[in-house]
């Protein structure tokens, strides 16, 4: 093992001369700031068992030399030229006995080296956002019709990929106007719907989804227009929700007004036995309990929908005001429940519609209903493709989303330019 100390103005200086001169086998062993920049001490041929032992030694030499009298101190040390021997490279002249192959060093925690990462990763984001840049502005210079449909459609809130997909379909002719309609109507081809199977089918359905998306009205709503259709014998309520404190009463309420009953189901036996006295019901309508995504008994919650009504039918219930992210999560926690379609709520409180709608597009996930209010049941609507598509526009110039810049423009379709 060849141990040298080396001393430069900055560490990326050091770190150069020890790679110049041992290679990139070489193990930095120490650095620390010193008067003019800074010292590195590296080794080659690292061998970590005889670092410890040279250690130890140099260690008891010094507890042996503070106990030595003055006098004794400076008579010849017969260690000296050992402690020498061992940090000169070994001679092929002197047999050794097989050593255990030395440990794996872990680089990655050396403060130098760590530096040296964060700078590489910021220039290569620098020089990632430059390419991106670059590459959009080239494209919109080709192709300046496209560039500012893609613009517009970002605007509306969709997502890059999808803004894309569309843009890749429309023929460039004629004024810009036409070409936003006619994506525009792509997209509106693109939104899958169900054909109000709800309340033309009935059965028993249950509404799955986060808390807080407006599962319990949404079941009330659902509730009273069925009831202004097949009338009140017809319908009945169950809940599963035990998890909140309280989280009967709001259906308890909306099933007084409707003048339908209200059953509890607190596990799948208790479920069963609710589902087989409701067998003359036309529509069961299960209000699931309000669980994130990410929370652990979600799938002791749909277990109990499995087990307990093997023939149920879940319709995912979707916040509008949700970030794209959130629902995409959503959508995924809740796929393996064999969902049949979902509702959209809190139209009436969004921004914007277009992350919603890029959800339910890349997802291929029926929309059923609608809802933009509390009212039941004037708020809950039949799903419409052409509707959510041209609600998404008027939602944009309500709003007054601004154009985006063209740093949100390159950073969304300057890696897609092929």
């Amino acid at each position: 093992m060849k141990i040298k100390r080396y001393f430069a103005a900055d560490m990326r200086q050091a770190i150069r001369m020890v790679r110049e001169e041992q290679g990139p086998d070489a193990v930095i062993l120490s650095n620390r700031r010193v008067d003019g920049g800074v010292e590195i001490v590296a080794a080659i041929d690292y061998d970590e068992a005889l670092v410890h032992k040279m250690a130890n030694g140099e260690g008891a030499r010094a507890k042996a030399a503070a106990a030595t009298p003055r006098p004794a101190a400076a008579a010849p040390d017969a260690g000296s030229t050992q402690r020498t021997q061992r940090f000169q490279p070994l001679s092929s002249a002197a047999p050794r006995a097989p050593s255990a192959p030395p440990s794996k060093i872990v680089w990655s925690q050396d403060p130098a080296l760590v530096s040296m990462r964060d700078e590489i990763k910021t220039l290569r984001g620098m020089l990632e956002s430059q390419l991106t840049g670059f590459a959009w502005r080239e494209e919109a210079m080709r192709h300046p019709a496209r560039a500012k449909l893609l613009e517009r459609l970002l605007q509306l809130g969709l997502a890059p990929g999808l803004c894309r997909e569309l843009a890749d379909q429309v023929p460039y002719q004629g004024e810009h106007e036409h070409h936003w309609r006619h994506a525009l109507g792509l997209l509106a081809r693109r939104v899958r719907v169900s054909e109000d199977d709800i309340l033309t089918q009935g059965g028993v359905v249950a509404l799955v989804g986060p808390t807080g998306v407006g599962k319990t009205t949404t079941a009330a709503k659902l509730a009273a227009r069925f009831i202004l259709r097949h009338g009140v014998s017809r319908v009945a309520l169950i809940t599963t929700d035990s998890f909140r404190i309280g989280a009967h009463q709001q259906l308890r309420t909306f099933g007084r007004l409707l003048g339908v009953q209200v059953h509890v189901a607190n596990d799948a036996a208790e479920l069963r036995t609710v589902l087989d006295g409701l067998r003359d019901k036309q529509l069961v309508l299960i209000d699931t309990a309000g669980m994130s995504q990410r929370d652990v008994r979600l799938s002791e919650q749909l277990a109990l929908l499995h087990n307990g009504a093997p023939r149920v039918r879940n319709y995912l219930v979707l916040s509008a005001t949700a970030q794209r992210s959130a629902l995409e999560e959503t959508v995924r926690a809740f796929r393996h429940a064999s969902i049949a379609g979902c509702v959209l709520t809190k139209l009436d409180e969004t921004a914007s519609l277009g992350e919603a709608l890029s959800v339910v597009v890349q997802q291929q996930l029926p929309v059923a209903y609608t809802s933009d209010g509390q009212r039941v049941p004037e708020d809950l609507h039949q799903g419409r493709a052409n509707k959510l598509v041209s609600s998404s526009v008027a939602l944009m110039q309500k709003n007054k989303i601004d154009v985006p810049e063209e740093a949100a423009l390159a950073n969304a379709f300057g890696r897609m330019v092929s």
